[in-house]
């Protein structure tokens, strides 16, 4: 006999409204785990307010039962974009969603005729610095209104030639 797979596996992805409550508590979430992980000012979470801006492609993964236990968003810039707010509930790490997610956003990028994706990152999210090396992200220099800080990593990744 098998066992049938975590509601978390099965999971769409698709562009949501942050500001629905259920997503607001999970973006709080993921604010929450960040502050006991590094002072506020290495962190650098983009509002509700931003992430409803109209150049901001935000994605919401739902498991079986229409949950949502993930989230993402893409902060379009002319020929490049930012990853920010991906979050993966706790109860529904392990299963891959992050790099689901992750791969949601690289497929709007393209769609959208993006050259080049960065991102910042904690020193101490390890997870998620294994999974942006394993996407073909690599570590750079602070970018746009960031400043060099010990606590943050720095990646791109090259889409296509600009």
């Amino acid at each position: 006999m098998t066992t049938p797979p975590h509601p978390a596996t099965v999971a769409t992805i698709r562009q949501e409204d942050p500001a629905q409550p259920e997503i607001v508590a999970l973006l709080r979430n993921g604010e929450a785990a960040s502050a006991a992980l590094y002072p506020a000012e290495s962190n650098h979470h983009l509002s509700l307010e931003g992430l409803r801006e109209a150049n901001v492609t935000f994605l919401v993964a739902r498991d079986a039962e229409g949950r949502a236990v993930a989230t993402g968003a893409l902060v379009a810039h002319g020929g490049w974009a930012e990853i920010k707010r991906i979050w993966v509930e706790e109860h529904a790490r392990g299963r891959g969603l992050s790099r689901q997610v992750l791969d949601a956003l690289i497929a709007e990028a393209d769609r959208a005729r993006i050259a080049v994706l960065r991102l910042e990152t904690g020193i101490v999210s390890h997870a998620a610095l294994a999974l942006y090396e394993r996407t073909g992200f690599v570590r750079r220099g602070p970018f746009a209104d960031y400043a060099e800080d010990p606590l943050s990593v720095f990646m791109e990744r090259r889409l296509r030639a600009a």
